[in-house]
């Protein structure tokens, strides 16, 4: 059974950064593409990247871009978010997600992910 583990939230204070992982395991990681998602209080489920199977496409929320990369590393089965210049605006529950289809384009929509993480809790203090 495939599961999906992130790790790396926390309280940071606004300029600072902080990198996210999410482990996957059950399953060939390397054959699909990974997400990440963030949702705050009071708010719907928002896009923040993408990345297909090899590493070799991203894609990312104008929110976010230049400020966060996406990467992964297929021997450890893991998927990073890295996210600098952080601001308040970030603050939110960052979960990982699996298409397992490997859509082409990237996907960004909530509904073309099969699994999904439990999330972890990032606090951006101003």
């Amino acid at each position: 059974q495939v599961q999906l583990v992130e790790s790396g939230g926390g309280l940071v204070q606004a300029g600072g950064s902080l990198r996210l992982s999410c482990v996957t395991s059950g399953r060939t990681f390397s054959s699909y593409s990974m997400g990440w998602f963030r949702q705050a209080p009071g708010k719907e489920r928002e896009f923040v990247a993408s990345i297909n199977w090899s590493g070799g496409s991203r894609y990312y929320a104008d929110s976010v871009k230049g400020r966060f990369t996406i990467f992964r590393d297929n021997a450890k089965n893991t998927v990073y978010l890295q996210m600098n210049s952080l601001k308040p605006e970030d603050t939110a529950v960052y979960c990982c997600a699996a298409d397992f289809s490997a859509r082409v384009p990237l996907p960004g929509r909530p509904m073309e992910y099969d699994l999904w993480g439990q999330g972890t809790q990032v606090t951006v203090s101003s």
